[in-house]
């Protein structure tokens, strides 16, 4: 069973917990920590939305300053890196809308599920577990309130006997003091002193029993008060245990220090910018846009005739029945260099030697096929036949 202290600790304001009613402030902790919850997840949803912000701010700067970039004069390694800025801050930003999806989808659900387990109401009267633990203090406090009730009254009569018996000893010693009153009147204030002392001593009586009628009740009543604060202390322990888990997984999807991704991504990013190679993209501009570029120098150019732009609707119209077909081709040799300019002409250089495989027809062109095996149309006089 509890003990009372050996020398009871100064409490003039009666904020002990042992004082009546005073348990109250372990029933609201249950109201309180369900408020605590609420804006813990408030405080984190909070910072869900910064990290929303954050990533839609990261995507917002890099395809301004990428669209920027690719109107910009730079090339070559030194072009590289900076679009690995852009890059890398795309996947920082997929980053941090992943941070703030995990903290409202899986942090605020999982805290919504538990406070509905461990937080039930009864009807009217609020939390459960409040209701238990007000219930039970008071039913474990109302025998040792009422002796301490009674102990307050008789040690106020106490206190009361006490004070008539200072007054009649001062009435006593100012009637002694005053020789014109008379014995009859001095022996009537002292037969007044005695009575008020035999009932200072019958009031002491009566305080000291109840006292120790309470101080008897006291281990008892401690012993049950302590029993259903430790049970409010098991729950509370299991709060604290649970939001302590939910820090450290709030802690885990903010903290990118470690993130391997992360890493990934500045380790990728440093090695793009010492890879800017100061040669190589001089020697690039050398050969793109300077001395090193390919070159039509000035020569003789040989003539080729004119070409008629190839009528397709009017060839079709007219049908192949209108071409006879050459079986097995006629080879003939290119006399000039020819660039077909639709996907259904050839290309050939002076020289080459081809098929024709269908006769000229009246807007003055061939159907052949080169060696490669495409076949399409080409000027008729652009070849000559092979002997």
């Amino acid at each position: 069973m509890a003990s009372l202290p050996k020398e009871p600790l100064e409490d003039p304001k009666k904020q002990s917990f042992w004082m009546p009613g005073n348990y109250v402030r372990t029933v609201r902790r249950t109201d309180q920590s369900f408020q605590a919850c609420n804006d813990i997840m408030a405080c984190f949803m909070e910072r869900a939305k910064v990290e929303k912000q954050y990533a839609q701010q990261l995507s917002q700067w890099s395809s301004k300053w990428k669209s920027i970039m690719d109107s910009r004069p730079l090339y070559g390694s030194l072009m590289r890196a900076w679009q690995c800025f852009f890059t890398s801050t795309e996947r920082l930003s997929a980053l941090h809308s992943s941070i703030s999806q995990s903290l409202a989808a899986e942090e605020g659900e999982r805290v919504k599920t538990w406070q509905k387990e461990t937080f039930p109401k009864k009807l009217f009267c609020g939390f459960k577990e409040s209701y238990d633990n007000r219930t039970s203090f008071s039913r474990a406090q109302k025998p040792w309130s009422k002796k301490l009730k009674k102990l307050e009254k008789v040690r106020v009569a106490y206190h009361k006997t006490c004070q008539r018996e200072l007054a009649a000893l001062d009435k006593e010693k100012q009637a002694n003091e005053n020789p014109e009153l008379s014995e009859e009147k001095k022996l009537k204030l002292a037969e007044a002193k005695e009575k008020a002392a035999e009932e200072k001593e019958k009031a002491r009586e009566r305080y000291e029993k109840v006292l120790e009628d309470l101080t008897s009740y006291t281990p008892r009543y401690m012993e049950e008060m302590e029993a259903i604060f430790e049970q409010s202390q098991e729950e509370e322990r299991k709060r604290i245990s649970f939001l302590k888990q939910v820090f450290l997984s709030i802690h885990r999807h903010l903290d990118i220090t470690n993130n391997e991704s992360v890493k990934a991504v500045y380790s990728e990013l440093h090695q793009t910018l010492m890879s800017i190679d100061e040669q190589d993209d001089l020697k690039w501009w050398k050969n793109n846009e300077g001395p090193g570029m390919p070159t039509d120098w000035p020569k003789i150019q040989e003539w080729a005739p004119p070409v008629k732009k190839l009528k397709r609707k009017k060839r079709n119209q007219k049908g192949k029945e209108s071409r006879p077909v050459m079986i097995g081709g006629v080879k003939v040799r290119a006399l000039y260099d020819y660039v077909g300019e639709e996907g259904d002409e050839l290309s050939f250089k002076a020289g080459e030697i081809f098929l024709k495989v269908e006769e000229e027809d009246d807007q003055g062109w061939c159907r052949g096929v080169l060696s490669g095996g495409k076949e399409g149309f080409y000027p008729a006089n652009f070849v000559e036949v092979v002997e």
